[in-house]
């Protein structure tokens, strides 16, 4: 288990406004879906774009980010170099979002300023996390993962940005070069290998896992930072049987990945299936279903495959993966800050008295049955599935506001 100290944590002020700014973006999300025709649903729509970026910047990286600024000085065991950054970086973020979304909906004049804004909101954020790594003298596993994570994330934004000045008109480029390379940069390169890095801090502790060896964990970094590396070459130089080599790579990568959280889990002393562990449960069995979905695309060549597969790696894995970490890290954060200084002073809740018991549940019920339900209608084409499984998630997230909240103001 990868040791941590509470020691240079930043206050849960800095924190707070990533979690519930994302989770409001979580339920924006599900809203979203009810606008979707289950019968011409396709990637390179505006309205698929928007409601991808709604989904991955509002709430995917919001929370990350807030995640981020949180953990790594305690992994690290320094103090952030700057850490009243963190106070521009969501309102930037939450700007840049906005603009983003309604820049492809309604008007592409606003591309070019939603993404400067997205790219100064990461900028200073890579750039902080960078100067605060740099800060240690010797980088262990993980260090080395949040540092590649980051590098790739700083390329991401770039092709992004690139992207948004030639769709708006602005400059001239070969987008369909470019998508790949951003979507595999910041989706494989930053999202992916920030979960895998982050997990084999925040899993084991909270099963109390020990005694695992993090072997898997370096085959998954190097094969997907292979796999990232592989697909931008191909996205440049049309060169097709590297980005197969890549997408081989990933899998790869992916399943070495799963196979340490399986062992991670099958060493728990702690057994209990609470919210967290059946939210952990879900997410990997959601990128297990999303990887022999995404496999059959390629024999196929049906886009709604492809579609159904990249759903479930959104909703199903990253969804859940971070709503279940969710119940554990605000707890974890608000309990230090507000009732640590009292222990031995007075009575204290412990962490499991902070989460509503029946909300989350139910929160995980809506959610996953909505998720089940839009994978379904994405692959018969049905109109009716997709707004059951929205409505079943707009349930599910809006919960899951409550819950966040119940958390934050726990007293």
């Amino acid at each position: 288990m990868v040791k941590i100290s509470q020691d240079f944590a930043p206050p849960f002020k800095l924190i707070a406004p990533f979690f519930i700014l994302g989770s409001i973006f979580y339920f924006l999300s599900s809203v979203y879906l009810f606008s979707f025709d289950a019968t011409n649903i396709s990637f390179l729509h505006p309205k698929t774009i928007a409601f991808v970026h709604l989904f991955l910047l509002g709430f995917i990286m919001m929370v990350i980010f807030g995640a981020m600024a949180q953990l790594v000085p305690v992994v690290l065991e320094v103090g952030h170099f700057g850490v009243e950054l963190f106070y521009a970086i969501w309102p930037l973020l939450l700007i840049g979002t906005l603009l983003m979304v309604f820049g492809f909906l309604y008007s592409s004049a606003l591309l070019p300023y939603g993404g400067v804004v997205v790219l100064i909101a990461m900028m200073i954020f890579v750039g902080e996390i960078f100067l605060t790594i740099f800060k240690v003298k010797k980088l262990t596993l993980v260090m080395s993962s949040l540092l590649i994570a980051n590098t790739f994330l700083f390329f991401g934004i770039i092709f992004g940005l690139l992207m948004a000045l030639s769709y708006a008109g602005t400059i001239s480029v070969d987008i369909s070069s470019l998508l790949q390379a951003h979507v595999y940069s910041v989706l494989g390169g930053y999202i992916a290998i920030t979960i895998m890095g982050l997990s084999v801090v925040l899993v084991p502790m909270f099963t109390l896992s020990h005694s695992f060896s993090l072997k898997p964990l370096e085959i998954s970094i190097s094969m997907m930072s292979i796999a990232v590396v592989l697909v931008i070459i191909a996205s440049f130089f049309k060169i097709q049987y590297l980005a197969y080599l890549g997408y081989i790579s990933a899998v790869i990568a992916m399943l070495s990945y799963f196979y340490l959280i399986y062992i991670i889990y099958k060493t728990r002393p702690r057994k209990e299936n609470d919210v967290y562990a059946i939210s952990l449960m879900f997410s990997y069995i959601s990128m297990i279903v999303s990887l022999i979905i995404g496999l059959l695309y390629f024999v196929m060549q049906k886009e709604e495959f492809l579609l159904a597969s990249m759903w479930l790696f959104f909703f199903g894995f990253f969804a859940f993966l971070i709503t279940g970490h969710m119940y554990k890290i605000i707890p974890f954060l608000v309990w230090f800050e507000k009732f640590s200084p009292l222990v031995g002073k007075q009575k204290v809740p412990m962490l499991v008295d902070m989460v509503p018991s029946k909300s989350s549940q139910a929160q995980f019920v809506f959610c996953a049955v909505g998720v089940v339900l839009v994978t379904v209608a994405i692959l018969s084409k049905n109109n009716s599935l997709i707004d059951a499984g929205a409505s079943f998630l707009f349930i599910g997230t809006l919960a899951f506001i409550r819950n966040v909240f119940f958390m934050i103001n726990f007293k």
